[in-house]
C-alpha cells in the first residue's frame, strides 16, 4: 500500500530541499531532483531524477533510512523486485493504476 500523506513524506525534502547531490562510485557528484517520496510496505523511498535522466524519461529509486542520530540517508535498492515495486508505485501515483476500481 502506498501512503502519500505529505506529513509523512517530507523527510528527505526537509533535510535537503528539492534537490540532492549524490556522489557516484567514480567520485563525480551529480545533482538529482526529488520527484517523489513514497511509503510502501512500511519502508520509505525516494524517486530521484537527474537532468540527463529527465531527457530519457528515467528515474532512480532509493530507500530512505534514518541513521541512529536521526539523519536521513539514501540506500541503493539492490533487490530488482523491490525496485520494480517502487517504480510501479511511483507510476501509479503519477498516472493512476488500471488495477484500481
Amino acid at each position: 500500500m502506498v501512503n502519500k500523506g505529505k506529513e509523512e513524506l517530507s523527510t528527505l525534502r526537509q533535510a535537503y530541499g528539492d534537490e540532492v547531490e549524490l556522489q557516484g562510485d567514480d567520485g563525480a557528484s551529480q545533482l538529482f531532483r526529488i520527484m517523489a517520496e513514497l511509503n510502501l510496505n512500511g519502508n520509505n523511498y525516494a524517486i530521484l531524477q537527474s537532468e540527463a535522466m529527465k531527457q530519457e524519461d528515467e528515474i532512480e529509486a532509493f530507500r530512505v533510512v534514518a541513521d541512529p542520530s536521526g539523519d536521513v540517508q539514501l540506500e541503493t535498492i539492490t533487490d530488482e523486485d523491490e525496485w520494480e515495486q517502487v517504480a510501479e508505485a511511483y507510476d501509479d501515483s503519477r498516472f493512476g493504476s488500471d488495477d484500481q476500481p
